[in-house]
């Protein structure tokens, strides 16, 4: 899963990406409101933890932007230097998933975020099997389970079928995939992800009859569809 920081504080933007990253996340972090509103617009993100304070704006009109602009807008945390109920209530009514005040401890803040990735999340986050139409993933033998059929993955291909099916219906860049499951973005590499998702679409037979097709986003990326 993907992490988006927007803070007015490169240290702060730091700390927390070094918080996400730790939890095995991706992070992404930026303190320029120009350039956050550029990136939002052409990547995708599960989740943005947004400064009330961002420079040259304030997180609540970014969040307003965020709610007309962006096809699906991922969950909020807001942050900010603020403790007033008040302050918390105009956050939450201005559509944040979450509040947290600075200074807050590195455990809460990981907690947090942990819990509305796993709230976003198809499935719990710890359930050993997980369940989409015909297909039943086994998380422990990263295995699928198809009209029963068992295949058996790789660990980049059951990571990769798993993010699909947890994203159906909804476009993910090859931007947005390399990171997630490589964390790289490199050119030489994007053959590597044409090769699995091949693979993937093959050995789960992710035909119309099953339920689900991957469908190419010619020159962005790719979409699991529900074929039902």
């Amino acid at each position: 899963m993907k992490v988006f920081i927007a803070d007015h504080g490169s240290d702060i933007v730091d700390y927390l990406k070094q918080i996400v990253e730790d939890l095995g996340y991706v992070a992404v972090g930026c303190t320029d409101s120009k350039v956050i509103k550029e990136i939002l617009s052409r990547d995708i993100f599960d989740l943005v933890i947004l400064d009330w304070n961002i420079r040259a704006a304030d997180g609540s009109s970014l969040l307003e932007w965020m709610n007309k602009t962006l096809p699906t807008r991922p969950p909020v945390i807001m942050m900010a230097n603020r403790s007033a109920k008040r302050d918390i209530t105009d956050a939450l009514n201005s559509g944040a998933d979450d509040y947290i005040t600075k200074p807050e401890s590195r455990n809460v803040i990981a907690a947090r975020v942990n819990a509305l990735l796993r709230g976003n999340a198809v499935g719990g986050a710890f359930d050993t099997e997980v369940t989409y139409g015909a297909y039943k993933m086994n998380r422990l033998e990263q295995s699928v389970t198809i009209h029963g059929q068992t295949v058996i993955l790789t660990a980049k291909e059951f990571e990769l079928a798993e993010m699909f099916f947890k994203n159906k219906d909804r476009t993910l860049s090859r931007h947005y995939i390399m990171q997630t499951i490589w964390r790289t973005t490199a050119t030489l590499a994007t053959r590597t992800l044409d090769m699995h998702i091949s693979r993937v679409r093959a050995k789960l037979a992710l035909r119309p009859e099953n339920g689900f097709r991957i469908f190419t986003v010619f020159g962005y990326g790719y979409r699991l569809e529900s074929a039902q």
